[in-house]
Protein backbone atom coordinates (compact mmCIF):
# COMPACT_ATOMS: atom_id res chain seq x y z
CA UNK A 1 0.00 0.00 0.00
CA UNK A 2 1.15 3.40 -0.80
CA UNK A 3 2.05 5.84 2.57
CA UNK A 4 4.23 8.41 3.70
CA UNK A 5 7.76 7.62 5.14
CA UNK A 6 8.16 9.24 8.02
CA UNK A 7 11.99 8.68 9.44
CA UNK A 8 12.45 10.07 13.17
CA UNK A 9 15.14 9.65 15.35
CA UNK A 10 15.23 11.37 19.04
CA UNK A 11 16.62 14.95 17.73
CA UNK A 12 14.25 17.93 18.29
CA UNK A 13 13.57 17.66 14.57
CA UNK A 14 11.43 14.40 15.17
CA UNK A 15 7.90 16.97 15.74
CA UNK A 16 8.94 18.66 12.46
CA UNK A 17 9.24 15.50 10.45
CA UNK A 18 5.58 14.52 12.07
CA UNK A 19 4.03 17.81 11.33
CA UNK A 20 5.37 17.59 7.38
CA UNK A 21 4.18 14.13 7.39
CA UNK A 22 0.55 15.16 8.58
CA UNK A 23 0.55 17.53 5.52
CA UNK A 24 2.12 15.28 3.16
CA UNK A 25 -0.31 12.42 4.52
CA UNK A 26 -3.84 14.78 3.94
CA UNK A 27 -2.84 16.20 0.67
CA UNK A 28 -2.10 12.98 -0.65
CA UNK A 29 -4.78 10.69 1.32
CA UNK A 30 -2.02 8.50 2.22
CA UNK A 31 -1.52 6.32 5.26
CA UNK A 32 2.10 7.14 7.29
CA UNK A 33 4.61 4.79 8.32
CA UNK A 34 6.27 5.79 10.86
CA UNK A 35 9.91 4.43 11.19
CA UNK A 36 12.74 4.93 14.11
CA UNK A 37 16.06 2.74 13.22
CA UNK A 38 18.78 2.37 16.49
CA UNK A 39 21.85 1.53 14.60
CA UNK A 40 23.74 -1.29 15.56
CA UNK A 41 27.04 0.11 18.50
CA UNK A 42 30.42 -1.43 19.30
CA UNK A 43 30.30 -1.85 22.68
CA UNK A 44 33.97 -2.20 22.59
CA UNK A 45 34.55 0.99 20.64
CA UNK A 46 32.42 2.90 22.77
CA UNK A 47 34.48 2.67 26.09
CA UNK A 48 37.59 3.09 24.16
CA UNK A 49 38.27 -0.40 25.15
CA UNK A 50 42.08 -1.30 25.64
CA UNK A 51 42.20 -4.62 26.74
CA UNK A 52 45.23 -5.42 24.49
CA UNK A 53 47.57 -4.09 27.08
CA UNK A 54 45.89 -6.05 30.01
CA UNK A 55 46.38 -9.72 30.83
CA UNK A 56 44.37 -12.43 29.65
CA UNK A 57 42.59 -13.06 32.79
CA UNK A 58 41.18 -9.35 32.86
CA UNK A 59 40.27 -9.43 29.13
CA UNK A 60 37.95 -12.48 29.48
CA UNK A 61 36.04 -10.48 32.49
CA UNK A 62 35.97 -7.31 30.64
CA UNK A 63 34.51 -9.02 27.68
CA UNK A 64 31.95 -10.50 29.85
CA UNK A 65 31.30 -7.30 31.41
CA UNK A 66 31.08 -5.28 27.58
CA UNK A 67 28.58 -8.14 26.58
CA UNK A 68 26.34 -7.30 29.40
CA UNK A 69 26.72 -3.87 29.15
CA UNK A 70 25.58 -3.94 25.20
CA UNK A 71 22.75 -5.88 25.91
CA UNK A 72 21.55 -3.42 28.37
CA UNK A 73 22.16 -0.69 25.92
CA UNK A 74 20.00 -2.80 23.30
CA UNK A 75 17.11 -2.92 25.71
CA UNK A 76 17.70 0.92 26.54
CA UNK A 77 17.50 1.85 23.14
CA UNK A 78 14.42 -0.08 22.60
CA UNK A 79 12.55 1.32 25.37
CA UNK A 80 13.66 4.59 24.22
CA UNK A 81 12.23 4.21 20.76
CA UNK A 82 8.77 2.84 21.49
CA UNK A 83 8.87 5.53 23.57
CA UNK A 84 9.54 8.20 21.50
CA UNK A 85 7.42 6.15 18.38
CA UNK A 86 4.04 6.56 20.48
CA UNK A 87 4.87 10.14 21.45
CA UNK A 88 5.23 10.76 17.96
CA UNK A 89 2.30 8.55 17.21
CA UNK A 90 -0.01 11.36 19.33
CA UNK A 91 1.39 13.96 17.19
CA UNK A 92 0.29 12.43 14.23
CA UNK A 93 -2.63 12.10 15.07
CA UNK A 94 -3.17 15.70 17.09
CA UNK A 95 -2.37 16.50 13.56
CA UNK A 96 -5.54 14.81 11.75
CA UNK A 97 -3.84 11.62 10.51
CA UNK A 98 -5.45 8.46 11.44
CA UNK A 99 -3.96 5.69 9.63
CA UNK A 100 -0.60 5.21 10.91
CA UNK A 101 2.07 2.39 11.28
CA UNK A 102 4.71 3.16 13.60
CA UNK A 103 7.91 0.86 13.06
CA UNK A 104 11.26 -0.09 15.14
CA UNK A 105 14.01 -1.42 13.39
CA UNK A 106 17.65 -2.18 14.16
CA UNK A 107 20.28 -1.44 11.48
CA UNK A 108 21.77 1.13 9.06
CA UNK A 109 19.63 4.15 9.00
CA UNK A 110 20.12 4.65 5.40
CA UNK A 111 19.82 0.82 4.36
CA UNK A 112 16.65 0.52 6.56
CA UNK A 113 15.11 4.00 4.83
CA UNK A 114 15.93 2.49 1.20
CA UNK A 115 14.25 -0.78 2.41
CA UNK A 116 11.13 0.21 3.31
CA UNK A 117 10.77 3.43 0.74
CA UNK A 118 9.66 1.15 -1.97
CA UNK A 119 5.88 2.02 -1.40
CA UNK A 120 6.29 5.42 -0.44
CA UNK A 121 4.77 8.45 -2.23
CA UNK A 122 7.96 10.62 -0.35
CA UNK A 123 10.61 10.01 2.41
CA UNK A 124 10.54 12.58 5.23
CA UNK A 125 13.24 12.95 7.41
CA UNK A 126 14.92 15.85 9.69
CA UNK A 127 17.56 18.29 8.53
CA UNK A 128 20.43 17.21 11.85
CA UNK A 129 20.06 14.43 13.25
CA UNK A 130 20.37 14.11 16.84
CA UNK A 131 24.07 13.84 16.66
CA UNK A 132 24.18 17.24 15.21
CA UNK A 133 21.38 18.48 16.86
CA UNK A 134 22.77 21.82 17.47
CA UNK A 135 25.38 22.14 14.75
CA UNK A 136 24.18 24.76 12.65
CA UNK A 137 26.37 24.85 9.94
CA UNK A 138 25.95 21.25 9.12
CA UNK A 139 23.67 18.75 8.37
CA UNK A 140 22.84 15.40 9.23
CA UNK A 141 24.95 13.22 7.91
CA UNK A 142 23.07 10.59 6.32
CA UNK A 143 21.00 12.91 4.13
CA UNK A 144 23.28 13.05 1.18
CA UNK A 145 23.49 9.46 1.21
CA UNK A 146 19.73 8.30 1.67
CA UNK A 147 19.05 11.30 -1.03
CA UNK A 148 21.41 9.62 -3.41
CA UNK A 149 20.59 6.00 -2.79
CA UNK A 150 16.26 6.60 -2.66
CA UNK A 151 14.64 6.18 -5.76
CA UNK A 152 11.69 8.33 -3.78
CA UNK A 153 11.38 12.08 -3.44
CA UNK A 154 12.86 12.74 -0.12
CA UNK A 155 11.22 16.39 1.98
CA UNK A 156 13.88 17.57 4.72
CA UNK A 157 12.25 18.90 8.10
CA UNK A 158 13.80 21.98 9.17
CA UNK A 159 13.64 22.85 13.08
CA UNK A 160 10.34 25.06 13.05
CA UNK A 161 7.45 23.82 10.21
CA UNK A 162 4.58 25.26 9.02
CA UNK A 163 2.18 23.44 6.42
CA UNK A 164 3.45 24.89 3.14
CA UNK A 165 1.20 27.75 1.76
CA UNK A 166 3.04 28.22 -1.66
CA UNK A 167 6.58 26.64 -3.66
CA UNK A 168 9.39 27.93 -4.48
CA UNK A 169 10.62 25.59 -7.66
CA UNK A 170 14.61 26.28 -8.04
CA UNK A 171 14.83 25.60 -12.09
CA UNK A 172 18.01 25.42 -14.00
CA UNK A 173 16.96 23.05 -16.89
CA UNK A 174 19.14 20.11 -15.70
CA UNK A 175 17.23 16.70 -15.76
CA UNK A 176 16.50 16.55 -11.97
CA UNK A 177 15.14 19.60 -12.19
CA UNK A 178 12.66 18.45 -15.08
CA UNK A 179 11.54 15.81 -12.99
CA UNK A 180 10.99 18.51 -10.16
CA UNK A 181 9.09 20.76 -12.58
CA UNK A 182 7.23 17.82 -13.41
CA UNK A 183 6.56 17.13 -9.86
CA UNK A 184 5.49 20.08 -9.11
CA UNK A 185 3.16 20.60 -11.58
CA UNK A 186 1.24 16.94 -11.39
CA UNK A 187 1.71 15.92 -7.89
CA UNK A 188 -1.81 16.84 -5.69
CA UNK A 189 0.47 17.58 -2.98
CA UNK A 190 1.11 20.70 -4.73
CA UNK A 191 -2.74 21.17 -6.03
CA UNK A 192 -3.76 24.63 -5.59
CA UNK A 193 -0.40 26.14 -4.65
CA UNK A 194 0.85 29.60 -5.99
CA UNK A 195 4.36 28.49 -7.78
CA UNK A 196 7.07 31.05 -7.81
CA UNK A 197 9.84 29.41 -10.19
CA UNK A 198 13.65 31.02 -9.91
CA UNK A 199 16.57 30.29 -11.88
CA UNK A 200 19.63 32.09 -11.38
CA UNK A 201 22.56 33.54 -13.62
CA UNK A 202 22.10 35.98 -16.18
CA UNK A 203 19.21 38.09 -17.66
CA UNK A 204 19.25 36.55 -21.14
CA UNK A 205 17.91 34.45 -23.67
CA UNK A 206 19.09 31.17 -22.11
CA UNK A 207 17.51 31.85 -18.87
CA UNK A 208 14.09 33.65 -20.15
CA UNK A 209 13.56 30.19 -22.65
CA UNK A 210 14.46 27.96 -19.18
CA UNK A 211 11.02 29.88 -17.28
CA UNK A 212 9.13 29.90 -20.67
CA UNK A 213 9.25 25.88 -20.38
CA UNK A 214 8.34 25.72 -16.35
CA UNK A 215 5.36 28.54 -17.13
CA UNK A 216 4.06 26.21 -19.74
CA UNK A 217 4.36 22.71 -17.88
CA UNK A 218 2.86 24.71 -14.92
CA UNK A 219 0.30 26.06 -16.73
CA UNK A 220 -2.37 24.33 -14.45
CA UNK A 221 -1.52 25.84 -11.50
CA UNK A 222 -3.41 28.56 -10.05
CA UNK A 223 -0.67 31.13 -9.81
CA UNK A 224 2.48 30.75 -11.44
CA UNK A 225 5.48 33.62 -11.19
CA UNK A 226 8.77 33.65 -13.21
CA UNK A 227 12.21 34.94 -12.09
CA UNK A 228 15.71 35.49 -12.91
CA UNK A 229 17.92 35.93 -9.93
CA UNK A 230 21.64 37.04 -10.12
CA UNK A 231 24.59 35.90 -8.21
CA UNK A 232 25.50 32.51 -6.51
CA UNK A 233 22.51 30.13 -6.47
CA UNK A 234 23.16 29.04 -2.96
CA UNK A 235 23.35 32.68 -2.07
CA UNK A 236 20.26 34.15 -4.61
CA UNK A 237 17.63 31.05 -3.34
CA UNK A 238 18.35 31.52 0.36
CA UNK A 239 17.84 34.94 0.56
CA UNK A 240 14.66 34.69 -1.33
CA UNK A 241 13.00 31.87 0.65
CA UNK A 242 14.25 33.87 3.85
CA UNK A 243 11.66 36.19 2.22
CA UNK A 244 8.88 33.89 1.29
CA UNK A 245 7.43 32.84 4.57
CA UNK A 246 5.84 29.37 4.60
CA UNK A 247 7.31 28.15 1.31
CA UNK A 248 8.58 25.22 0.27
CA UNK A 249 11.68 24.95 -1.26
CA UNK A 250 11.49 22.50 -4.53
CA UNK A 251 14.85 21.93 -6.05
CA UNK A 252 16.65 18.95 -8.33
CA UNK A 253 19.30 17.24 -5.89
CA UNK A 254 22.53 16.20 -6.27
CA UNK A 255 23.35 16.43 -10.38
CA UNK A 256 26.86 15.93 -10.14
CA UNK A 257 29.09 12.96 -8.77
CA UNK A 258 30.03 11.83 -5.28
CA UNK A 259 33.85 12.51 -6.23
CA UNK A 260 32.98 15.82 -8.22
CA UNK A 261 30.93 17.12 -5.21
CA UNK A 262 33.77 16.23 -2.96
CA UNK A 263 36.04 18.37 -5.06
CA UNK A 264 33.71 21.23 -5.45
CA UNK A 265 30.88 21.19 -3.09
CA UNK A 266 27.56 20.81 -3.31
CA UNK A 267 24.60 23.31 -4.11
CA UNK A 268 22.05 21.17 -2.73
CA UNK A 269 23.92 20.56 0.86
CA UNK A 270 24.42 24.01 0.08
CA UNK A 271 21.00 25.35 0.34
CA UNK A 272 19.94 22.48 2.77
CA UNK A 273 22.41 23.45 5.73
CA UNK A 274 21.30 27.41 4.83
CA UNK A 275 17.79 27.23 4.11
CA UNK A 276 15.07 27.75 7.26
CA UNK A 277 12.35 25.83 5.44
CA UNK A 278 11.34 22.52 4.49
CA UNK A 279 13.15 21.42 0.95
CA UNK A 280 11.65 18.62 -0.99
CA UNK A 281 14.87 17.07 -3.40
CA UNK A 282 14.00 15.00 -6.11
CA UNK A 283 16.30 12.87 -8.22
Amino acid sequence: MTKILACIDASAYAASVCDLAAWASKRLDLPVELLHVVQRRDAVAQRHDLSGTIGLGAKSELLEELTRLEEADSRLQIERGRILLASMVDRLRANGVTAIAPLHRHGGIVETIIEREEDARVVVIGKRGASHEFATDHIGSKIERVVRASAKPVLIASRAVEAPQSVVLAYDGSKPADRALERVANSPLFAGLPVQVVTVGPDDDKHHAMLDKARIALSASPSVTATILPGKPEDAIAELMNETPQALLVMGAYGHSPLRTLIVGSTTTTLIRTVHAPVLLVR
